[in-house]
Formats: structure tokens, C-alpha cells, sequence
């Protein structure tokens, strides 16, 4: 094992961390789950970098079990718009029960999903179930759930400090993202991100902005 020393690491007085978490903290507050997106074009820079900061999340034994599909406009958006729908037709006729939609229901959602075609960038994340060892054996990878998450959340806090707006969509199944962004089996759809600016008539739920206060989420010992 080779060990290298930890030369890009400053720290920082106690004021200026202070300052940094709480600013922080008052950018993210301000972020929302948008469902109404301006058809205006995004560079693609600004989303990859998002994604190359996603890819600096922890992992299970560093594995980095993640994929990210980055899928502009095109033809292929009518096909995930229309596999997207028909999947989520299906959850609110027949797969969610009537708790699930008593839930969803401050938030105005349905099986419509526009916002696939109309938003510049949309991020198919996927989960690697298993990698692939140099000789082609199959390498199991560790901690897969938890690492995909933690880079989802870099990858929208860095949409969102970057001055976009996003949509965490997870149509229910998702197996034809792997049609449609042509991955592989052992990868699995983790969720779809929609990004972009918001459209100028954009409005969201009530409801989705409370938060539950610190002292409901919070514990010491």
C-alpha cells in the first residue's frame, strides 16, 4: 500500500469555517426541485464540471461505482419522455397506493413529465452493481447505494451553486434508461437529474419548501 502525504489540505480558522458552512448552508436553502424549465441552452462545461465534482464523492473501498449519462437534445428525448410516461402512467393508475398518493399530493405531480424534453441537460446517474477486473472477472463492489447517493447530492449541490436549477425524477422502474442510454445490465438506474434554467412562469409547491427545523433532525450525546 502506498501512502502519499496530505499536501493540498489548508486549514482554516475557526471564524472563516464558521463563515464558509453558514454561507453555505444559506446558498443550499435556497434550493428547489423545479418542474418548469426554460428551453434555453446551457453550456455543457458548466454540467460537466458538476459531474467531475460528483466524481470526487467517497466510495466503498474506492470503487467509484457510479455512471453518469449526460444526454443533451435530440431525437432520444422523445423516446425517454415517452418510456418515462408510460412507466409513470402506470404508477398513478395502478402501482401506488392511496397513501403514496396522499403524499405526492401537495405537490401537484402526475404522470405528465414535459420537462424531459424541455430542460437542456438531463443526467442518467447509474449504480454499478458489480465491476470489471482487468482479466474481465466480475469485482464486487461495496457499498454501492450509499456511494451513488453521496455523489448525487455533490452533483446537485454543484448544479445548484453554479446558478442552475434541477429536478430529481425516479420514474418507477427505471430499466429503459439502460435501453435508451444503451448501459450495460450491471449498471442500475439510480435517478434521473433534469437541469437547466428555470422557466420565467416557473412556480413550485407550497408545501416542498418547510423543512423540518434543526432540533426535529438533530441529536447530541
Amino acid at each position: 500500500m502506498e501512502l502519499v502525504p496530505l499536501d493540498d489540505y489548508r486549514r482554516l480558522p475557526e471564524a472563516e469555517m464558521v463563515a464558509r458552512a453558514e454561507s453555505f448552508a444559506a446558498e443550499l436553502a435556497h434550493r428547489r426541485t423545479v418542474r418548469d424549465f426554460a428551453d434555453e441552452p446551457v453550456p455543457e462545461a458548466v454540467v460537466l464540471a458538476a459531474i467531475r465534482a460528483a466524481t470526487t464523492a467517497p466510495s466503498g473501498a474506492n470503487q467509484q461505482p457510479w455512471h453518469f449519462c449526460l444526454i443533451g437534445k435530440g431525437e432520444l428525448r422523445a423516446e425517454l419522455r415517452a418510456a418515462a410516461e408510460a412507466e409513470e402512467r402506470a404508477f398513478y393508475a395502478e402501482r401506488a397506493g392511496p397513501e403514496w398518493l396522499e403524499a405526492l399530493a401537495p405537490l401537484g405531480t402526475d404522470w405528465r413529465k414535459p420537462f424531459l424534453e424541455t430542460a437542456p441537460w438531463l443526467i442518467a446517474v447509474f449504480a454499478e452493481r458489480h465491476g470489471i477486473a482487468a482479466d474481465g472477472a466480475r469485482r464486487k463492489h461495496y457499498y454501492v447505494g450509499e456511494s451513488v447517493g453521496i455523489a448525487t447530492g455533490l452533483l446537485l449541490a454543484t448544479l445548484h451553486r453554479a446558478g442552475l436549477v434541477t429536478l430529481t425524477h425516479t420514474p418507477s422502474p427505471m430499466g429503459f434508461l439502460n435501453r435508451v442510454c444503451g448501459r450495460p445490465e450491471r449498471e442500475k438506474p439510480f435517478i434521473l437529474i433534469v437541469t437547466g434554467y428555470p422557466a420565467a412562469d416557473a412556480r413550485t409547491p407550497a408545501a416542498a419548501r418547510v423543512r423540518k427545523p434543526l432540533d426535529q433532525v438533530l441529536s447530541r450525546r
